[in-house]
């Protein structure tokens, strides 16, 4: 049986998904190691990710969901146990 057009993914779609699920383990990642070093890199590939899929964007709002509140979160918690933010 040969897959449909529908059924194969692009490369582009492959690679924004890959970069869009690296941008949710840097997020997951701030809660624990300087929320203000990773989080620009996780934007960075949330945006390169934006751009190259329109397939992926499930997935991409769902990283920078998790971008977003484990910066904030991490970012307490850094100062509240008096570690450096940066």
């Amino acid at each position: 049986m040969t897959p449909t057009g529908r059924d194969r993914i692009r490369p582009a779609d492959a690679v924004a998904g890959v970069m869009a699920a690296g941008a949710l383990f840097l997020g997951v990642f701030e809660l624990f190691y300087r929320p203000f070093r990773l989080a620009p890199a996780a934007v960075i590939l949330i945006l390169a990710a934006t751009v190259m899929s329109k397939d992926q964007q499930r997935l991409i709002m769902l990283a920078l969901a998790i971008v977003g509140i484990c910066f904030v979160v991490g970012a307490a918690l850094q100062v509240w146990t008096n570690h450096p933010l940066y």
